[in-house]
């Protein structure tokens, strides 16, 4: 019995034994199971990239700077620039918005990308082998030269050897530098505090003695410092690129995916709306369109103004276009006999009911009105294209610009591209294709070069007077 007992006892301890080994494998299997899955997610949510990041959050965060080679606001207080419209076409494609922080040196947009504080760094940038060990880049969207600019008075560099001696000052963290490198005799330091615009206006000012610019911010800048020439070309045609930190794929292969299709369809014409116009540079001209901004303009600007508001066209670009007909001079006649400040023919004058074409405020009124209505001939066009060929159309005449369109079509064209109409109004004046048009042939280079001076000097008043403030004041 005793034994009987205990054998029982024995039995229920094991029993016991199993019971609680059976509990705690259950519980250390729960627990492993637990931190298993816990790791799984740490796991799944580091390894969330980039790219759906900017989708979950819906925003991508984009590192610029101020300027007019990269993103800045126009004469309507509306953001614009180079960098913007293609961050603007990249984040329609993702579905998402854009948020750009604006830094105001090359050095300040690196030190931000390698801090994560934005995705993509969209600014001009050069792809230079150093920054490549750092970071990645998207394709290639446009090519530049790196020019060595100093003021006019600076003789002329005809060779390497010419460069030694010169004090030259660059932006800091600039690929510039990198382009120094290879001129070992030339003494240049980097400056931290100013970007390559305003070492522009160092130079222009005699601040400083020479700088380094690449060649669209130099063409653009000439026009308003004068002053300051190009000396010689460091670096031939450079490669620009937005930047990424490494290892960020999946949103380089967006980037790729995305600049195939703008590649196709955009990027001539984004480049002709910023720099289309900035190859044309008279330094004579520039500097009597800038005394004469001073001297002639003042007595007929609030006519322009007055004038654009009653049609509802652009006063600056108005006044860009009297100055490009008669270069404000009421009394100007051409051997052809169009006559005033914006030099109308006799029948287009009569129709618009000017009496007298040489009083200027008849001539601007009739001017603008006629202006108006080229531009109700391309209505369906968007800006800035609808004012370009308007322009056209009123320095070429409406029945030629018509030829033009039809041309267009005929040769798989798009008449309401400006840049593609550019390439079409020459053709006027080739035989074989002007005489299948039914107003023959025209002087079709003369709209182009009307266009792009226009242009130029609507661009110049713009500077002067400030984006959108040329009506400010009448």
């Amino acid at each position: 019995m005793v034994v009987s007992d205990q054998i029982k006892l024995f039995s229920l301890n094991i029993a016991k034994i199993f019971i609680v080994s059976i509990f705690t494998l259950s519980l250390f299997s729960c627990s492993q199971s637990e931190n298993t899955a816990t790791a799984l997610k740490q796991k799944q949510k580091k390894s969330v990239s980039l790219l759906e990041k900017i989708k979950q959050r819906g925003k991508l965060i984009v590192l610029t700077t101020n300027l007019p080679t990269t993103y800045y606001y126009n004469r309507d207080n509306n953001l614009t620039g180079p960098e913007y419209d293609m961050t603007q076409s990249f984040a329609k494609s993702l579905h998402v918005n854009v948020e750009y922080k604006v830094y105001d040196s090359t050095k300040a947009i690196l030190e931000a990308l390698r801090n994560k504080e934005g995705d993509i760094a969209a600014a001009g940038l050069t792809i230079t082998s150093n920054r490549k060990k750092e970071f990645d880049f998207g394709p290639v969207y446009q090519k530049v030269n790196e020019y060595l600019v100093c003021h006019r008075s600076k003789k002329r560099i005809k060779n390497i050897k010419d460069l030694n001696g010169l004090k030259v000052v660059v932006a800091a963290s600039s690929s510039y530098i990198d382009s120094l490198k290879e001129y070992p005799n030339m003494s240049w330091k980097a400056n931290k505090n100013m970007n390559t615009e305003a070492l522009l206006k160092q130079v222009a000012k005699k601040k400083i003695e020479c700088t380094i610019s690449d060649s669209t911010l130099y063409n653009i800048e000439r026009r308003y410092h004068t002053e300051i020439q190009k000396k010689y070309t460091l670096a031939k045609e450079t490669k620009l690129a937005w930047m990424v930190n490494k290892h960020n794929n999946s949103l380089i292969a967006a980037i790729n995916s995305w600049f195939d299709q703008y590649k196709a369809n955009n990027l001539s014409s984004m480049l002709e709306k910023y720099y289309g116009y900035v190859e044309i540079f008279d330094y004579v001209d520039t500097h009597k369109f800038l005394a004469r901004v001073k001297t002639r303009l003042p007595q007929y600007k609030k006519i322009f103004i007055d004038a654009a508001d009653k049609y509802n066209i652009d006063p600056s670009l108005l006044a860009a276009q009297s100055y490009q007909e008669s270069h404000w001079n009421r009394k100007a006649k051409s051997p052809t006999g169009v006559r005033g400040i914006m030099m109308l023919t006799q029948p287009v004058a009569k129709s618009l009911g000017v009496t007298n074409r040489l009083n200027a405020e008849q001539n601007i009124y009739a001017g603008a009105e006629f202006q108006a209505k080229m531009k109700k001939m391309v209505a369906n066009v968007s800006e800035p294209d609808q004012s370009w060929l308007a322009l056209a159309a009123y320095n070429v005449g409406r029945g030629h610009f018509r030829d033009a369109q039809a041309l267009a079509r005929k040769l798989n064209k798009n008449p309401d591209r400006w840049i593609e109409m550019k390439e079409v109004l020459p053709l006027l004046s080739q035989k074989k294709y002007y005489k299948y048009l039914h107003y023959g042939y025209a002087r079709g280079n003369e709209p182009v070069r009307y266009v792009t001076r226009i242009r130029n000097y609507d661009e110049l008043l713009q500077q002067h007077f400030g984006k959108g403030k040329f009506d400010d004041a009448k």
